[in-house]
């Protein structure tokens, strides 16, 4: 049962700095007056901030900071559920959500919607709808039972009866079963695949076998075809080989003599050719000059004869010997062009050796993998592992089976579980066994409230009233003081529904302007009777403007004025 101690805010809504406090205790039964604007209903919206982070009216939570002050905006509530104390701590401008149980506040890791949902689930185990049914009737935006929607009716009797849960359950089984269908698919997916596998193998396996004498033949002949060819090139290398060590030799030696004496007669002739030079240059001189340029004594005719003909018979000599160079050059060059061939030849001779071996090396490769491959043919070796391998994958494939079956079986429990959850199932049975009750205690109070109807839910929380006279009306068909006493019926129905279930029942009980709205006086009369027997658990607050309740045996009468443009709590 949750048991509400004090509420306290300040700069919420109209009112100003200085805490607003009500000890909800201190009396069963309190008259809230005050005039229009004065903040009466402010106690009220205060509480379901606190507990809900929103008003009970229709009030933005920009518009609950007090428009003079503008920050600071503060609420407290205190309460007991099973022996443990709880204040809840809500603020705006700073932002302020805290849960305090027993002196220490509850941590706050989570994000602000999961810890409302602590408080909301595990806490109050109640809900803004269903918290307003059993604690508030009121003439401003709140919503009777009567005037939600079929859902919404549905929630409400959940809370109230505790059997949430279930849908809770039904949730979590949902994801749960979605999840069993993704493994069942994906082992589905891999059974087919093991088979197409194990089929894959036995077709190995057959094809291994098939392999016979006439498949060894013939790769024998393969490696004997290698084997021929390689000897070929052995042959053709051997060849080679004997014409490059009878002619490089020789070639290389033959080489560098002929380009030795190359380079000397071009030595000789430039040699020559320098000296001509000189000869062709004295001839030129004694042919120019009859007398010496340096001792200026004269040359005589028979002087210049002697040395210009002994001039022209040594460059004549000198000539035949520059032609028997030239001559000689030829031969040399034609002898090295000639070894220069025979050892080109000899060098493409040894990159043909060298091609060869390669080849060699290639074939005889060749021949060792086809050499195993009969080694294996013969051995089996492939056919014991590829038995092997078979058996593993059968085993692998009957494991996946087993498991399939116990996925199918799990998901055919949830299936059974599933409807049970269903609204139509468990809840429907619970919800079945309290009808009767809710339907009496609601008639009870109507004939309380002097309205003498027959009132009836059926399983999908449709209503059927029947008058005196057995006529068959909805909850639309009345006038709306006949609405209210519906309502006000429900409201202690539901009250006493959370009563049997302890887990949802509170002290608090709040009626706002409930006596001003669509009430006669008899309804007026019949309501207090009501109020009177709830007993000194229930904390009854009446927030009224109509004069004539204070003269009413209320035990407490609490008074909202407007001061300075702040509401604020006279002082009794």
């Amino acid at each position: 049962m949750i048991v509400f101690k004090t509420l306290k805010w300040k700069n919420f809504l109209s009112t100003g700095n200085n805490w607003s406090s009500v000890d909800i205790q201190k009396a069963t039964t309190t008259l809230v007056v005050g005039q229009n604007g004065a903040g009466k209903s402010t106690m009220l919206d205060a509480l379901a901030f606190a507990l809900f982070g929103k008003a009970h009216r229709n009030i933005s939570k920009n518009q609950l900071i007090n428009s003079i002050n503008k920050k600071g905006t503060i609420v407290e509530v205190v309460f007991t559920v099973s022996g443990s104390e709880f204040k809840i701590i809500r603020g705006i401008k700073p932002n302020i959500f805290e849960i305090w149980k027993n002196g220490v506040m509850i941590n706050q890791d989570s994000h602000a919607k999961e810890y409302q949902k602590v408080l909301e689930q595990n806490i109050l185990k109640l809900n803004h709808k269903s918290f307003h049914q059993i604690v508030v009737l009121g003439s401003s935006s709140f919503i009777p039972f009567m005037q939600l929607s079929a859902n919404h009716r549905k929630d409400v009797i959940e809370d109230l009866l505790d059997i949430n849960v279930f849908s809770k359950m039904n949730s979590l089984l949902k994801e749960q079963m979605s999840s069993l269908r993704e493994k069942i698919k994906d082992i589905g997916h891999q059974i087919e695949l093991g088979k197409t596998r194990i089929d894959s193998q036995k077709k190995y396996i057959k094809d291994i076998k098939a392999i016979n004498k006439e498949a060894k033949e013939e790769k024998q002949k393969l490696i004997d075809d290698h084997r021929s060819k390689i000897d070929t090139l052995q042959s053709d290398n051997m060849v080679l080989s004997a014409w490059i060590e009878d002619h490089l030799s020789s070639a290389t030696e033959q080489k560098e003599e002929a380009s030795m004496s190359i380079q000397g007669l071009n030595q000789y002739k430039a040699k020559f050719n320098a000296d001509i030079k000189k000869l062709v240059k004295d001839v030129k001189f004694f042919e120019s000059n009859d007398a010496c340029p340096t001792c200026t004594q004269p040359i005589t005719e028979e002087t210049k004869q002697l040395h210009i003909s002994k001039g022209k018979a040594k460059a004549k000599e000198l000539s035949a010997a520059i032609e028997t160079a030239d001559q000689t050059l030829h031969t040399k060059s034609e002898l090295l062009d000639a070894v220069e061939q025979v050892i080109k030849q000899c060098q493409e001779s040894q990159s043909e050796i060298h091609g060869n071996n390669q080849s060699i090396s290639n074939f005889q490769d060749a021949i060792d993998r086809t050499q195993k491959e009969i080694d294996k043919i013969g051995a089996g070796a492939d056919i014991e592992a590829a038995d092997n391998d078979l058996n593993n994958l059968i085993e692998e494939s009957n494991e996946q089976v087993e498991v399939k079956l116990k996925l199918n079986e799990d998901y055919q429990y949830g299936q059974v579980i599933a409807t049970m959850l269903k609204d139509t199932g468990i809840k429907t049975k619970i919800i079945k066994q309290y009808l009767p009750v809710i339907n009496k205690l609601c008639n009870q109070y109507l004939q309380v409230l002097d309205f003498y109807v027959h009132f009836n839910l059926d399983e999908a929380f449709s209503e059927t009233i029947r008058s005196r006279h057995r006529d068959d009306f909805t909850y639309d068909s009345f006038s709306e003081g006949e609405k209210q006493r519906i309502d006000l019926a429900l409201l202690f129905t539901w009250r006493q529904i959370a009563k049997m279930k302890n887990s949802v029942a509170t002290n608090l009980l709040i009626l706002d302007e409930t006596f001003d709205s669509s009430l006669d006086d008899d309804g007026v009369d019949n309501l207090m009777k009501i109020l009177y027997s709830l007993g000194e658990e229930t904390n009854v607050f009446v927030i009224s403007h109509k004069s004539e309740l204070e003269d009413a045996a209320f035990q407490r009468k609490l008074e909202f004025v407007k001061e300075k443009n702040f509401s604020k709590l006279k002082a009794a």
